[in-house]
């Protein structure tokens, strides 16, 4: 059974964005402006539409907290929407004003988005602005907060993660999975947060370029986390593996179309001898010959590096349109173009790491138990040295 649970409600242009975490242990103490350096991080990037001018997200924290400490209830954290007050007419939670409404209604599905295949599923195709509304990656800053909750409480034992974008549109950065040394030079204030900051401006006039097309694009983010010991995870039981649960975290995040594990994609074209990590001892220690399989086995955890990728498509709201269909005519017309991104990917490695935080922390949380922090510290002792013989918590 999962022990951290995650809820995220709001909508991108209404009062805000609330995110509950439920199933910390009590006691844990909490940095706010740790929470708040992510919030800003994923801001951040160049490519970005003019909603990053007006917003400028800081969490508040409405329950579950008490002197920065957690109580052992539901963590409630919410992100004000300053846009809210340019859209209350449209956007209020009990009466809108209807010509303002009407003005903003969605009735051309833009491909790519959840516009039509939301509307269909809710019964709100005569009008797709409140599908619009929730599916709106603007949802990742309450993901994004939460992740950088479960962020401090890796690190507490710990766990660590670096992460950057490899690649924007057809232009490489970084080729294949990253290491923990490839991501060693990368800088959260730099213009698309790669592993080489000094090559960027290339990749940032193609971005005007894009712009300048009314076009988009979209990217690879690379992750990798040191620190995660041996046994996290089951190789049991299909719903618990811990490769399928990153997964389907990558996946859940708007736009990656796809995520890979290790070398992945590329382990597929190899023979078996090539394609796994053997072991050896090294001073008592059992250490892996390279790390294809990025950290899991088995869907379990193995010691070594976790690393990942995730795959972004280009964002789906282009200045220039797309074709579509009116539904409320059924005439043909291209989409409507609202205020949007060229790309997000610069914002795209904080948001990779909340995932990876949420689900790895919920695996630990698993193994460890406690509903007190001090029960979860002994049993992460009493864990440590069970596996003391073979692996050791990094320094």
């Amino acid at each position: 059974m999962k022990r951290l649970r995650l809820l995220t409600g709001g909508e991108s242009h209404g009062p805000g964005l609330t995110a509950i975490l439920e199933g910390l242990p009590a006691g844990l103490d909490l940095d706010r402006d740790q929470i708040n350096e992510r919030l800003q991080r994923r801001q951040h990037g160049f490519g970005r539409g003019g909603r990053q001018r007006i917003e400028k997200d800081e969490v508040e924290v409405t329950g579950g907290l008490r002197d920065g400490r957690t109580l052992g209830g539901p963590l409630v954290l919410e992100v004000a929407n300053r846009d809210w007050k340019n859209w209350s007419g449209v956007m209020d939670p009990w009466q809108v004003d209807a010509e303002l409404a009407a003005k903003r209604a969605v009735t051309r599905p833009r491909p790519g988005h959840a516009d039509y295949s939301g509307g269909a599923a809710t019964d709100q195709l005569a009008d797709m602005r409140d599908v619009l509304e929730r599916s709106s990656a603007r949802e990742t800053a309450a993901r994004v907060a939460a992740g950088a909750v479960c962020g401090q409480l890796l690190a507490r034992y710990g766990v660590s993660m670096r992460s950057a974008v490899l690649r924007v549109g057809p232009h490489e950065v970084l080729a294949g999975a990253p290491s923990w040394d490839d991501l060693e030079g990368v800088q959260f204030d730099s213009p698309l947060v790669t592993p080489k900051p000094d090559d960027e401006e290339p990749i940032v006039e193609a971005i005007r370029e894009a712009r300048r097309a009314g076009e988009t694009m979209g990217g690879i983010v690379g992750a990798v986390v040191r620190g995660l010991p041996p046994g996290l995870g089951s190789y049991v039981h299909w719903d618990r593996k811990l490769d399928g649960r990153l997964a389907q975290a990558l996946t859940s995040i708007h736009s990656v179309k796809a995520a890979a594990i290790g070398d992945g994609i590329e382990v597929a074209s190899l023979l078996g001898s090539q394609a796994h990590d053997p072991y050896e001892l090294v001073d008592g220690r059992l250490e892996r010959i390279g790390n294809r399989a990025g950290g899991l086995e088995g869907g379990v955890t193995n010691g070594a590096d976790l690393v990942v990728r995730g795959f972004f498509k280009p964002i789906s709201t282009l200045r220039r349109g797309l074709p579509s269909v009116d539904l409320s005519s059924g005439e043909p017309g291209a989409t409507e173009w609202e205020r949007s991104d060229v790309t997000a990917i610069g914002a795209a490695p904080v948001i990779v790491e909340a995932m990876l935080a949420l689900i790895l922390g919920d695996a630990l949380l698993e193994k460890l138990g406690g509903d007190a922090i001090a029960d979860t510290d002994a049993a992460w002792k009493a864990l440590a040295e069970r596996l003391a013989p073979w692996w050791t918590p990094p320094a």
